[in-house]
């Protein structure tokens, strides 16, 4: 496939993204960074690694303005120029696991795959609540502590309004719990851990997954772990390049870095 050249104004082109828990119809996804990132960054496959949508969430509180209709759009129009899809259902868009073998305008519905790199290593594909021993045998609690995530949301966003108008950055509530509270760090160990045992029994050297919300790329004994992240606080995804590397995207980053380049380079034309 052409990559696209500077003209196009993309910031770059991947030989494959992996993007996941995205949660379309809640108030939380932010769809319009993902919108933004879509535009500027191309892949020749994409895979859409679970809780796209987020079914639990519009079965009771249905959100869906014309930011997620565009993202939904905009996925469909790379389908449309000949971008590969792989879509793998996580447990918050679990009815399309029904689907999952079959292939609906063009996008591959699968429980799991296998994703060979540009230098021929084998990485597992799943979104991982497999894994999650809440999501397997409680059930409710599941749906109580997806009840507690939002609201702590709600109180984040609050509270990052304040953060705002006094020149702070984001600091995001979860992501503080989650390497702070010796119960969260084990969660996300103990998750890391088996994801990257189930890999080693599919005979492959990585496992690319999501659910946890917790964005990563590391070593554990002897196995690649990768997670994309989330579009919901953290804003991450993770590409392949051409010649097989992985990236993690940390998209507010990359926006981040853009302002500061752009100021520095306003004040040095004012100084000029």
């Amino acid at each position: 496939m052409q990559q696209p050249s500077e003209q196009d104004g993309l910031s770059k082109h991947y030989r494959t993204l992996f993007i996941s828990d995205v949660h379309l119809g809640t108030k939380a996804c932010q769809a319009s960074h993902l919108l933004e990132f879509l535009r500027r960054y191309e892949a020749d496959t994409y895979y859409l690694v679970g809780d796209i949508v987020d079914f639990w969430r519009i079965r009771r509180t249905p959100h869906w303005p014309q930011s997620h209709n565009d993202v939904v759009q905009k996925l469909l129009r790379k389908v449309r120029k000949g971008a590969r899809f792989i879509y793998i259902p996580g447990n918050h868009d679990e009815a399309l696991r029904a689907y999952c073998g079959q292939q609906f305008g063009g996008i591959e519905f699968k429980q799991n795959d296998i994703h060979v790199t540009a230098d021929g290593r084998r990485f597992l594909v799943m979104h991982g609540d497999e894994f999650d021993v809440v999501i397997q045998y409680v059930k409710w609690l599941a749906f109580l502590g997806d009840w507690a995530y939002v609201a702590a949301l709600g109180i984040n966003t609050s509270f990052n309004k304040v953060r705002r108008r006094f020149g702070f950055s984001y600091w995001s509530l979860s992501g503080y719990l989650k390497h702070k509270v010796k119960k969260a760090v084990n969660y996300i160990g103990d998750f890391e851990t088996a994801l990257s045992g189930e890999a080693k029994r599919h005979a492959a050297e990585g496992v690319i997954c999501g659910h946890i919300h917790f964005a990563a790329i590391r070593e554990i004994a002897g196995t690649t772990y990768i997670n994309c992240g989330d579009w919901v606080e953290s804003a991450t995804a993770v590409g392949e390049t051409h010649d097989g590397k992985f990236e993690l995207i940390r998209w507010l980053d990359v926006l981040e870095a853009e302002q500061a380049d752009a100021m520095a380079l306003s004040q040095t034309a004012a100084a000029a």
